[in-house]
Parts: C-alpha cells; structure tokens; sequence
C-alpha cells in the first residue's frame, strides 16, 4: 500500500484524539489548519507519538476511545 491509501483509510477512522487535533488545528493553524484532512499523515505521526509517550510514562494503555 501507498501512503495515498494508508491516509485515505486513516482519515475514516478518526478517534478523540485525532478529531481534537484537527479541531486545534482549524482554530490555530492558519493556514495550516484550513483543511485538516490534507494534513492527516502528519497527523497521525503527532498522534501515535503523543500515545506512544503516555503509554511510555504511565505503563499503561492508552483507552480504546483515543486510540483507533
């Protein structure tokens, strides 16, 4: 798979914290944040890092709800 398709299947299955991201990014992003879906690559690398350092500093899992 590309990374078109991998954005593409990425983008259907958006959890809270993917949704509050792309909301931070429509109020603050300027131009950047104009339209979230574009930039759902790096949005998912901000997102699956931001997981994989709560999971590193509790040692527990991150809830279903937040992670997709």
């Amino acid at each position: 798979m590309n990374s078109n398709t991998n954005n593409n299947a990425a983008a259907g299955q958006k959890d809270y914290l993917d949704k509050g991201l792309d909301t931070a990014e429509k109020k603050f992003g300027g131009a950047w944040g104009s339209n979230p879906d574009k930039n759902r690559g790096v949005n998912e690398k901000i997102t699956d890092g931001a997981r994989n350092m709560f999971e590193k500093a509790t040692g527990k899992k991150v809830p279903e709800k937040f992670s997709n």
